[in-house]
């Protein structure tokens, strides 16, 4: 990595930086709090992670943070992992999410868009309502504090709804999209041991009906803990018996109770992607997703009540629950339920501009699949109200982010990109948007306030303009505040905090430049992430080799340079067994109906056998490593590997894609 300095894609002028949020809060600081009132965000970064309470105590009171019982300190204990935040302190998210329906009663809190592309309405009123009607009802159910609450839903607004009703009441919420399997589904929801399932009956997505029934029939087979299983009629069909009814549920006037729960009471669990085994049951908490997304959407995604926040996600990806915090600085956020390209690529675009979206977040996945389509967005539609274009999921090429810039220039507009980088472990970005900050293409802004983020080599030696593990060295309040079904902390410990002791690593391989920016060079683990949508090597593996021709299998996940992301199965065959078009597809449905459609594999390989660490355990990393062109005697350690031979084929397979 260079350390010359390009000049700038984008810059903002001199009124946006004046009149962005996070300029006047750190006016507000430094008069209040001692932040440096010079020296611009650089400076606010460096104070907010030196003086680390100080800084949280000010976010909390800029943002009006309503704390029913007082906090006896902001931190009772910074250790990681087993960080103390808030401690005393009571407080409702859900509480947060509504106080906008006082001042706008009847303005749209949601705008809910199908694949139709006609907006519909919720106003603030309305939600607080149904919410207050459903938590009354999900108390009349027994459902108390700390009872997990699950969805399998689309991004429609009775799922939003049910999240904060769940957390008005102080339970639980879990969920996942309509379009996982029924084996994704209970590997997660199995443990966490949901006490009510709310439930489509089907989907549309690609301009089809998928029924779900079957699956939803299956799922309340294998969840024994279910005491009410609540039905919405997405396609239409009857209430199954023994299910109630979405419409009885939400049909009261009744004002919400909020139960005031501790600062780290659960929230929600969400879940990894389950690499080696069942999926992590991530759990954050009330107030520290609370105040983390206060400070990432109203200062660094500079959202207010003016704004709509349009995200392209599903509710089996944190950016939905990210997307749903927008609530908590009043803004309008819309939820599109359908395909991200019905019924053309530039799908996305005619969502942002229907809504008037100021902030539109996609994966960059797909802003390069409409550069390689030849669309036009800001030619073609009228995205005049949209000031900032934000991306996650993977990173951004350099050519994503002159695609961006060059569309929006040709119409005389200047486009804020907004690259950013954070994770579900953390429901947040540790580095991005920054609206007082130039844009350099192919870089992230910057790290976020509080999080002292850094690139360290394996000695744990900080590095500069060089390629490390992105490492947080302080604690962050959304961090999980512990895993399910982990009464000793294990496995908490060792996800993150193995590496360097006391000391986050996420697995991300980064570089810090000497402008303070942040390079994303990808996964430093196996995660599969497909269309923002992560799902573990384990899961394929379960499904696939359930077919008796498949003896094992690999699968991989690299990004491309171009933005994309090839994704093949190396399959070992049983004797016998010929990969023929029949087993082909075979795999390509099983994959499909078990599990999610955007993981068929772009390519299935017959291979010579798979390798294995001296345990045993698959090793993905080195043939990812092996794949993206690094020699093989820096890619794996040889002598941890059960049949170095095997490796070969691997090798010969990348020198033949280069």
């Amino acid at each position: 990595m260079s350390t010359a300095n390009p000049q700038p894609l984008w810059q903002p002028d001199p009124q946006r930086i004046a009149q962005a949020r996070i300029t006047r809060f750190q006016a507000w600081a430094a008069e209040h709090h001692g932040a440096p009132a010079e020296g611009g965000y650089p400076a606010l970064h460096r104070w907010s992670v030196d003086q680390l309470e100080t800084f949280w105590k000010a976010l909390t009171e800029w943002f009006d943070v309503r704390f029913s019982t007082p906090y006896a300190r902001v931190l009772g204990d910074r250790a990681m992992p087993g960080a103390q935040w808030f401690p005393g302190a009571t407080l409702n998210y859900a509480e947060h999410a509504l106080r906008a329906a006082a001042d706008r009663a009847h303005e749209p809190a949601l705008l809910h868009v199908d694949e139709t592309h006609e907006p519909r309405p919720v106003t603030w009123s309305e939600l607080r309502r149904q919410v207050g009607s459903l938590a009354a009802e999900l108390r009349a159910l027994g459902v108390r504090p700390g009872d997990r609450v699950s969805g399998y839903l689309p991004n429609i607004p009775q799922a939003v709804v049910a999240l904060l009703a769940s957390a008005a009441v102080g339970a639980v919420w879990t969920s996942c999209a309509p379009d996982f399997g029924a084996r994704s589904v209970l590997d997660r929801f199995q443990q966490v041991e949901p006490v009510v399932l709310f439930t489509v009956d089907g989907y549309r997505y690609g301009g089809k009906e998928h029924d779900r029934r079957e699956t939803v029939a299956e799922l309340r087979r294998e969840l024994p803990t279910l005491r009410a299983v609540v039905h919405i009629p997405l396609l239409g069909t009857e209430t199954p018996e023994g299910a109630l009814e979405w419409s009885a549920l939400t049909a009261g006037d009744t004002e919400p109770v909020f139960e005031q729960v501790p600062f780290d009471h659960p929230l929600w669990v969400l879940y990894s992607s389950g690499t080696t085994g069942l999926p992590k049951a991530i759990v954050q908490s009330q107030g520290g997703i609370l105040v983390e997304h206060l400070k990432q959407l109203g200062l660094h995604c500079d959202l207010g009540p003016e704004d709509r926040f349009f995200w392209y996600t599903s509710t089996g990806w944190m950016m939905w629950n990210f997307l749903v915090s927008g609530l908590l600085t009043g803004t309008t956020i819309v939820l599109y339920d359908g395909s991200p390209g019905y019924p053309d690529t530039g799908a996305q675009w005619r969502v942002a501009e229907r809504t008037r979206a100021t902030l539109y977040g996609t994966s960059a996945a797909y802003v390069m699949a409409c550069r390689k389509a030849g669309v036009h967005p800001a030619r073609d539609y009228d995205l005049s109200t949209v000031k900032c274009v934000a991306t996650t999921g993977s990173p951004l090429p350099p050519d994503g982010f002159r695609w961006l810039h060059d569309e929006f220039a040709e119409r005389g507009a200047a486009l804020w990109i907004a690259s950013v980088s954070g994770g579900t472990d953390v429901c947040s970005c540790f580095a991005g948007a920054v609206p007082t900050l130039p844009v350099y293409t192919g870089e992230l802004q910057a790290p976020g306030l509080g999080t002292d983020l850094q690139s360290w080599d394996p000695s744990g030696k900080p590095l500069v303009d060089e390629v490390g593990e992105l490492v947080v060295t302080n604690p962050m309040p959304s961090m999980p505040v512990h895993f399910w079904n982990d009464p000793d902390g294990r496995r908490y410990h060792d996800s993150y905090f193995d590496t360097y002791p006391g000391v986050w690593r996420h697995g991300d391989w980064i570089t810090v430049t000497s402008r303070g920016t942040v390079v994303i060079h990808g996964r430093s683990d196996s995660t599969l992430n497909r269309q923002g949508v992560r799902m573990g090597s384990a899961d394929i593996y379960e499904v696939v080799e359930r077919l008796p021709e498949i003896r094992e299998s690999l699968v991989i996940g690299i990004e491309q340079p171009d933005g994309g992301y090839w994704m093949p199965l190396f399959v070992h065959l049983a004797p016998g067994a010929v990969l023929d078009e029949p087993l082909l597809d075979r795999v390509k449905q099983a994959i499909r109906t078990q599990l999610s459609p955007r993981h068929i594999p772009d390519e299935i390989i017959e291979v010579p056998g798979i390798p294995h660490t001296l345990t045993g355990k698959r090793i993905e990393v080195p043939v990812k490593r092996l794949l993206q062109g690094t020699p093989l005697d820096k890619a794996v350690n040889p002598g941890s590997i059960d049949n170095l031979a095997l490796l070969g084929f691997y090798e010969e397979l990348a020198r033949k894609r280069a």
